[in-house]
């Protein structure tokens, strides 16, 4: 990772969290174990974005800008907290085996599709303009030492 922008990094993970849905919404019909496990990948990497973003990468931005109340990260925060409640919802359904989600599947998609532009627009390439390669570096130092509870354990109910 020594380098790397926080834009390349969290764009990749966004595409590596659209891969595991794509492949849930692909099974779901067919092989509905395979799609649970996909579909538990996708739950527990975006747990894990957003408590990244929330825990290491929207108090940096805000030190470094002194935007807060009002600002990006604030307006991404709110958003998270949709995009938890709808992939909640669509979780019960996974846990029930039901393949009639794609109601949520879409809203989730919708939510997701417009939050990571902004992100990937806006909110990652002005951290990058903020930041240091070496403040980036501590950034990704600081994430792979998140404890797996921070994201693992956001949701009252079970990953099985």
């Amino acid at each position: 990772m020594a380098g790397e922008t926080i834009t390349s990094f969290y764009a990749h993970d966004h595409d590596q969290l659209d891969g595991y849905f794509k492949n849930f919404q692909t099974l779901k019909r067919k092989n509905y174990p395979q799609a649970k496990e996909n579909f538990k990948k996708f739950k527990s990497g975006l747990q894990r974005h957003i408590a990244w973003e929330e825990g290491i990468l929207f108090p940096l931005f805000e030190e470094k800008t002194g935007m807060t109340d009002g600002g990006p990260t604030f307006v991404m925060r709110q958003e998270h907290r949709e995009i938890e409640k709808t992939l909640e919802a669509l979780h019960k359904k996974v846990q029930r085996q039901d393949p009639e989600s794609d109601l949520e599947e879409k809203l989730l998609l919708n939510i997701l599709g417009e939050h990571n532009f902004k992100e990937e627009g806006i909110l990652y390439p002005a951290i990058d303009e903020h930041t240091s390669p070496e403040e980036r570096s501590k950034v990704f130092e600081t994430m792979q030492k998140m404890p797996e509870e921070k994201y693992k354990s956001c949701c009252d109910v079970s990953m099985d």
